[in-house]
C-alpha cells in the first residue's frame, strides 16, 4: 500500500511566516506615516508657495491687506490647513496673508489642521517677502518633515 502523503504548512511554519509580516510591518508602518507627513508639508509649501505671485500682483496694483482686503489670490481650501484665524483676506480658517505696502512686505501663514497628519498637526509653515522683494520659507515642523528649502522658525534653531 501506498503512503499517503499529507500537503500543507506545518504550525511552525506559519508562526515564521508570522513572525516575519510582524517585524516587517513594525519597520513599515512608522516609515510610510513619516512619508505622508514629509509629502503633506511639501504640499502645503507648494500650495500656498502659488499665493506668490498672487500676492505680488496685488503690492503692484497697490492692493494691501489693511486697506483693499478684495485682493483676489485665487485660493481653493486646502484640506491638509484647519485651526486657526484668517485675518485680512478672505481665506480659510488657518490660513493667513498679509500685505503691508507701507514696508513693502508679505507674508502666508498656513496651519496644518484638517486631514494633516498627527505629526505635523497645529505646527505651521510661512513664507515671508522682504522688503528687497525677496521670499523666504519656513517652518515649524520637525526636521525630518521639512521639505528642501524650507528652514526652521528662529524661534527653534
Amino acid at each position: 500500500m501506498k503512503a499517503q502523503m499529507q500537503k500543507g504548512f506545518t504550525l511552525i511554519e506559519l508562526m515564521i511566516v508570522v513572525a516575519i509580516i510582524g517585524i516587517l510591518a513594525a519597520i513599515a508602518i512608522p516609515q510610510y506615516q513619516n512619508y505622508v507627513a514629509k509629502s503633506q508639508v511639501s504640499r502645503v509649501m507648494s500650495e500656498t508657495g502659488a499665493l506668490k505671485t498672487a500676492i505680488e500682483t496685488c503690492m503692484m496694483e497697490g492692493k494691501d491687506s489693511s486697506t483693499d482686503p478684495v485682493c483676489d489670490l485665487g485660493w481653493t481650501d486646502s484640506n491638509l490647513i484647519g485651526e486657526g484665524e484668517s485675518e485680512g483676506f478672505d481665506t480659510q480658517d488657518g490660513l493667513d496673508v498679509e500685505i503691508s505696502l507701507a514696508d513693502n512686505t508679505a507674508s502666508v501663514t498656513a496651519t496644518f489642521g484638517g486631514n494633516a497628519s498627527a505629526a505635523i498637526n497645529d505646527e505651521t509653515l510661512a513664507w515671508t517677502r522682504s522688503d528687497t522683494g525677496t521670499w523666504a520659507c519656513t517652518t515649524s515642523v520637525e526636521a525630518k518633515y521639512r521639505p528642501a528649502g524650507c528652514g526652521a522658525n528662529e524661534a527653534e534653531e
